[in-house]
């Protein structure tokens, strides 16, 4: 490296924004995902020991797949090369590969191919990595948001470990942004800056796990921030607020605030209203509540205020629930929407949760009988001698696969836990059992 071009690496790395000088530079500087680089898991001993094999980072922006790409960089013995898909061709790769290829040969080094952003080669270019990690010629990290097993090709799928990152807790944020504060190496610690409670909450919760848009607020708040009489920035809410571009919603997490949200949500799809259902759902993801917890709650009032009076709201509910987890924000709020819509709209019962509260109160608050000879299992030898199954009528040898059998306990033959309501599908249910009953008395 010549005097320019030292002087040159030298300035863009003073000049580069704060996420990017913050990268960690060890193991030790990493914060989270301890799930994959705990001092127990297989990618932690991997990097020490420096015997990485092809692996494909998958997680949403800010969590730290470039960063342990770096770092790999920084501890490994072989050569580190890297591209990205979005602006690398067929040229770029067939020269990292030939470059590798004297380096097998005549140093005996590996070298490792980062790829970021690797779903955005095409299947061809894909194809042509494929010969090179199978014989060993490189050792391909790649780097995706997107699912590897829609968007990267199947057979390097197969040569790869897989390791999916997740969004950062809020603890380990308010890590991140405490450290930026302070490093006045690499961070921002010459500016004397300080940040309140509230902002540091709001920050790291409003940030929804993505260390680089936490990283680039609190950078844009110091630099644009001017000192207090005591000689400090200081980092208010209002500040914080201003620098990620949202507005501060209140609404508290753990507060009542948030509990107010979520019960006028629930409330507002059993009162069959989805404009206010949307609206509170607009309003907790504006906030950024967990989308997993929303969509918990869309499940089960499915359950508790649809009943089967639409069985399909359920199974919407629990798709949605699916689909949010695999996309996450901000498309997870079209399907929160869909599915909130739905429940609001359909007909309502209540059911369900009447029935399975009625028996559970029965079996909490008196001595539990027996289960009816009839129906004890009677596959075991000796069952019979016992009385075991003798007298059980098998439903599918009447007509309509029904028969008058006593199935409750003796004590309460004549309860009633299950009542359909008058309401969509459920009208249709007491029908049908009024015609069985009925057909079979006869």
């Amino acid at each position: 490296m010549d005097l320019f071009e030292y002087m040159r690496n030298n300035t863009m790395e003073k000049e580069s924004p704060l996420a990017s000088r913050l990268r960690p530079r060890s193991l030790d500087e990493v914060v989270g995902q301890t799930h994959i680089i705990g001092k127990d898991k297989l990618l932690y001993r991997a990097i020490k020991a420096d015997k990485i094999s092809s692996i494909i980072f998958y997680g949403p922006p800010g969590t730290g797949k470039t960063t342990l790409a770096k770092v790999i960089a920084a501890t490994t013995s072989a050569e580190f090369k890297q591209i990205n898909a979005t602006s690398a061709g067929k040229k770029d790769m067939e020269e990292v590969v030939n470059e590798a290829k004297n380096s097998l040969g005549m140093y005996g080094k590996k070298t490792i191919l980062f790829i970021d952003e690797i779903h955005r080669f095409n299947k061809g270019q894909q194809d042509y990595l494929l010969p090179f990690v199978e014989d060993g010629t490189i050792i391909l990290i790649g780097a995706t948001t997107e699912n590897p097993y829609f968007e990267v090709n199947g057979a390097l799928i197969s040569r790869s470990i897989i390791f999916e990152l997740k969004p950062l807790e809020k603890d380990d944020i308010k890590t991140l942004i405490c450290r930026a504060l302070t490093d006045e190496e690499r961070g921002l610690g010459i500016y004397h800056a300080v940040i309140e409670d509230d902002a540091l909450e709001f920050l790291s919760d409003i940030s929804g796990g993505d260390a680089r848009s936490a990283l680039n607020a609190i950078e844009l708040g110091v630099l644009t921030t001017e000192k207090a009489e005591d000689g400090k920035i200081h980092i208010t809410l209002d500040v914080a607020s201003e620098c990620i571009q949202k507005r501060v919603v209140r609404y508290d997490k753990t507060g009542d605030n948030h509990y107010d949200t979520i019960s006028a949500f629930i409330k507002s799809m059993r009162g069959s209203d989805p404009d206010a259902a949307i609206y509170y759902l607009a309003k907790m993801l504006y906030a950024g509540e967990d989308i997993k917890f929303i969509s918990r709650r869309i499940m089960i009032c499915a359950a508790e205020d649809v009943s089967n009076a639409d069985p399909n709201a359920l199974v919407v509910a629990t798709s949605a629930t699916m689909a949010v987890e695999r996309i996450g924000m901000p498309e997870a709020r079209i399907i929160l929407a869909q599915a909130a819509a739905y429940v609001a709209c359909a007909p309502k019962s209540n059911s369900a949760i009447c029935a399975i509260d009625e028996a559970y109160n029965i079996i909490k608050n008196q001595k539990t009988p027996p289960v009816p000879a009839h129906l004890m299992d009677a596959h075991y030898k000796g069952a019979s001698q016992l009385g075991h199954g003798i007298g059980y009528k098998y439903a599918h040898n009447y007509k309509n696969h029904y028969v008058n059998q006593q199935y409750l306990p003796d004590e309460l033959k004549d309860r009633v836990f299950y009542q359909p309501s008058e309401n969509g599908y459920e009208k249709q249910i007491q029908e049908y059992f009024k015609k069985i009953k009925m057909e079979a008395e006869n």
